[in-house]
């Protein structure tokens, strides 16, 4: 029997156990029949006004927002050029001129 690939790490090497699909490299377990009515979502992130957000976009801060480990804070407008949309908590990714690096809130930025 042809088994399908892992959905998360993409492995050859799944295995039935039971009614789940395992993979041994990434330890994922998954249903046989979710696979054959799973489509690939997309994750999709918006900022406070419900806009798409995507890689590359400018945004602006809507509020002051504390930096952990500094004294000063990021003010509210700061313009955030090339941002970068990744999984997690804090889901955008930047740099920001006088900070450096940093990860915030979709829900703190307005899209320009």
């Amino acid at each position: 029997m042809n088994l399908p690939n892992c959905p998360k790490c993409n492995s050859e090497y799944t295995y039935e156990d039971g009614n789940l699909l395992v993979c041994p490299e990434c330890a994922h377990e998954w249903s046989a029949d979710a696979v054959e009515s799973q489509d690939e979502v997309e994750k999709v992130y918006r900022d406070s006004n419900g806009n798409v957000l995507q890689d590359g976009d400018t945004v602006v801060l809507i509020k002051d927002l504390k930096v952990k480990g500094s004294s000063s804070a990021l003010k509210k407008g700061t313009k955030v050029k090339n941002i970068r949309m990744v999984e997690g908590d804090h889901d955008i990714d930047c740099k920001i001129d006088g900070f450096g690096a940093m990860q915030l809130k979709s829900e703190f930025v307005k899209k320009i």
